[in-house]
């Protein structure tokens, strides 16, 4: 929610300025998914204040996987987990897919389920696939077969290997190499992630990465925006901020908002609401008094106009 609330406000920006620009809205659901400047961005591992993307260990997966499409977005979030990172899948997967390991699937049956993924079982879903296609099952019982390798139950694990095997051998698979794709179906569900969810999160990724490649300013003001009260995550974004070559003005009574704001396409004012001790109100006060009679020319006369009701020494 609360990215949907920094792209809400990053959005309000960008069209204000468009619309005064005579220029058409930027809308999220007609982005382009596959936006050079984007991935460029993301490779570079420009990533602080991106959805999902932005931690330490996260940077340092995105700089060895260098993401070019937006599945590969889907498959990050989906790699970066405990289970993934220890099992040494993460790292065939981005070997692979530089070449520098041969792709190996388990049967020419389910190459194409496994394809997109260099051969690793990454989603769950695969797992329903890999069912459906070698051993015949239905979707409704491939479903079982997933939450049965989600639960780890012994004996329910036992009948469905016997039914897997079974319908794959049916289907002229070797009973060996069926029984060998079963373990590793059974070893990889352990990490198996829901595919259609790391799909939702990486649009989230992908959108707050676009407004930040294309718009650095107004996605930063809105960030910086959300974390008013946080003084640590404050620095930490000044710094991305300076990397970006952003200029961030100081606060000014006579410039800023309550939240932070957008000077030009490269300039953030630093928002009031910001500085330790100056509550809603007081500022509102300011704002209000400055847009009804103009700029405050001295510290005298800006303590006059908003009021001693309104502020004090603090």
């Amino acid at each position: 929610l609360r990215t949907l609330t920094i792209i809400d406000w990053a959005l309000k920006a960008i069209n204000t300025e468009r619309e005064r620009a005579g220029e058409e809205p930027i809308r999220l659901e007609t982005l382009p998914m596959n936006d050079p400047k984007t991935f460029k961005l993301l490779q570079s591992c420009q990533t602080t204040a991106v959805f999902q993307l932005e931690s330490r260990g996260m940077k340092d997966l995105i700089g060895k996987l260098r993401p070019d499409s937006f599945d590969e977005i889907v498959a990050l979030v989906a790699l970066f987990r405990p289970g993934p990172l220890d099992s040494g899948m993460v790292e065939t997967y981005y070997e692979c897919k530089h070449g520098r390991k041969t792709v190996r699937y388990p049967h020419p049956m389910v190459e194409h389920i496994l394809k997109p993924t260099y051969g690793v079982i990454l989603y769950q879903e695969q797992v329903m696939q890999i069912a459906q296609e070698l051993a015949g099952y239905t979707l409704g019982a491939a479903d079982l077969l997933r939450r049965a390798m989600g639960k780890k139950k012994p004996e329910e694990m036992a009948k469905q290997r016997e039914i897997f095997v079974s319908g794959a051998t049916e289907r002229g698979v070797a009973e060996a190499t069926a029984t060998r794709i079963f373990d590793l179906m059974e070893k990889f569900a352990c990490y198996g992630f829901n595919k259609s969810h790391s799909a939702a999160y990486a649009v989230l990724s992908y959108q707050t990465a676009y407004l930040k490649a294309h718009f650095p300013a107004a996605f930063m003001a809105a960030v910086m925006s959300a974390d008013l009260d946080n003084t640590d995550r404050l620095v930490t974004l000044k710094d991305d901020c300076r990397k970006q070559g952003l200029r961030l003005l100081a606060p000014s009574v006579n410039g800023s908002e309550y939240a932070f704001s957008v000077a030009d396409d490269q300039t953030i004012l630093y928002g009031l609401g910001a500085l330790k001790g100056v509550g809603r109100s007081v500022v509102d006060a300011i704002v209000a008094e400055r847009e009804a009679s103009g700029p405050y020319t001295n510290l005298t006369e800006f303590c006059r106009r908003v009021g001693h009701d309104k502020i004090n020494r603090r």
